[in-house]
């Protein structure tokens, strides 16, 4: 009877472990595909409806959207860090309508609170990756109006922000998201 049990322990232990092995090796080939050939940047193929988002935080309504004109999608780190960003064309937009959204505001880029304009610096930082978003220095006027979606600190500096950028005379929607 004892030795009937030991043989039943033994093939049970065998193939948990032989589950737990096949277990293992698939999360590390998943894990290194995420991180090798399965992370990488993706630029200029975003539709319009991987872009909606945007104009719907902003309550701009999604139904604008004529085209995205540029896309960039970063690759994902371990935590979290990245960088997108999108370029849109838009069908009509009015400067009255920016003051009647509920549940934000819009800030013209030449006059901003001290967090939202330490925002806009930390975006600068990544127009290398970008050259076709328009320039820390080009949005600081008063042409461009800026929606805070959301911004991290660490102590009192911006580390992450998702922020959306509007020049309404050239009907263009402007969203960037970085985290470091």
């Amino acid at each position: 009877m004892n030795n009937k049990l030991l043989k039943i322990g033994s093939q049970i232990l065998l193939i948990w472990g032989g589950v737990s092995l096949i277990s293992v090796l698939l999360l590390i080939g998943y894990l290194g595909y995420s991180i090798t050939l399965g992370n990488t940047n993706s630029e200029n193929s975003a539709s319009k409806s991987d872009v909606r988002f945007v104009l719907n935080w902003s309550e701009l309504g999604d139904e604008r959207i004529e085209k995205v004109i540029k896309s960039y999608v970063s690759a994902r780190w371990f935590t979290g860090d990245h960088l997108d960003a999108y370029a849109i064309k838009i069908t009509d937009i009015s400067i009255s309508e920016l003051s009647s959204t509920q549940t934000g505001k819009w800030y013209q880029v030449d006059s901003l609170p001290e967090i939202l304009d330490d925002a806009v610096s930390l975006i600068g930082e990544w127009q290398y990756e970008i050259p076709w978003f328009p320039s820390e220095e080009k949005l600081r006027n008063d042409e461009f109006y800026v929606y805070p979606w959301s911004i991290y600190c660490h102590g009192v500096k911006p580390s992450s922000v998702q922020l959306i950028f509007l020049k309404p005379d050239e009907k263009m929607v402007y969203y960037i998201s970085v985290k470091m």
